[in-house]
């Protein structure tokens, strides 16, 4: 499990830096938040914590002194930038060294190739979320707020969007996260080993099943000379798992999967409520 702590820069009392109508402590909740929601929702075996989730001010030390207690292996700061320039830039601790460097350059370069954004490169600096984290750490500055031209981008919900998945991309590339698979097929298969004097009809005969059932699971099999100690396919079924996203019902989950409500209960051990949880695997075939 890799445990990423996502800090949203400013809050509360703080705005951060203000231009444009836009004010620094709600873009970094915004991008901060799509980061969180895009890597529970599309990747397994990743633990997210935020620094805040509303419109608050943790200090400084709160945030990093919560990342460390919380053991996290990364700490992603998320800011906005001023002062008359444009484009992207981010930052670890001067002589930080690998993994940090590594991380910095993954997600760098991630964000880069989905943001028409000027590079201003990958830097060091002495900020306290990255001297007082105990992991490694990076801090984004994305964009200028009193730059006209950053602005009207950040203004954009599908330029957040970018913001926040050219983030995910590059963390995915740095801890080599794995994407959920929203659904697993099983097969389990029955098989029947011929002996002499078999026949296509003797052995549906004997299994329950059709002569066109077993032609289309034998295809390759001539019925009409089957070999001796052949083994025949004579049953599939097919199980498949599937995993829980956010505004899935069971009642939603059985009519696609063409199951009953109380077959899934059934499968999955559900309580009465039919509670099913998000990320969960169920069984729905």
């Amino acid at each position: 499990m890799v445990k990423i702590y996502i800090d949203s820069g400013h809050g509360g009392s703080d705005p951060g830096a203000v231009g444009n109508g836009l004010k620094e402590k709600n873009l970094t909740l915004q991008i901060s938040t799509r980061i969180k929601e895009i890597l529970s929702k599309e990747y397994q075996d990743v633990s997210i914590k935020m620094s805040r989730t509303g419109d608050t001010y943790p200090s400084l030390s709160d945030r990093t002194n919560q990342a460390n207690a919380w053991g996290a292996d990364f700490f992603l700061s998320i800011h906005i930038n001023s002062g008359g320039g444009t484009g992207f830039e981010s930052y670890i601790y001067p002589s930080s060294g690998t993994p940090a460097t590594t991380y910095q350059s993954a997600i760098h370069s991630e964000v880069m190739k989905l943001v028409n954004f000027t590079d201003r490169g990958k830097k060091t600096a002495n900020f306290h979320v990255l001297r007082k984290s105990t992991m490694p750490a990076l801090l984004t500055e994305n964009g200028f707020i009193d730059s006209s031209s950053d602005a009207s981008k950040l203004k954009t919900t599908s330029f957040i969007e970018a913001l926040a998945r050219g983030h995910v991309n590059g963390l995915v590339k740095a801890f080599a996260l794995k994407k959920v698979q929203e659904h697993e097929n099983i097969e389990e298969k029955t098989f029947h080993t011929v002996v002499k004097g078999d026949t296509f009809y003797s052995i549906a005969k004997d299994y329950d099943t059709t002569v066109a059932r077993l032609e289309v699971l034998n295809s390759t099999i001539d019925p009409t000379a089957l070999p001796i100690g052949k083994k025949l396919i004579v049953h599939v079924i097919e199980t498949i798992y599937y995993i829980v996203k956010k505004g899935d019902t069971v009642s939603a989950l059985a009519e696609e999967y063409g199951s009953s409500i109380n077959q899934i209960k059934a499968w999955n051990n559900l309580d009465s409520n039919y509670t099913i949880q998000i990320g969960k695997r169920l069984r729905v075939k």
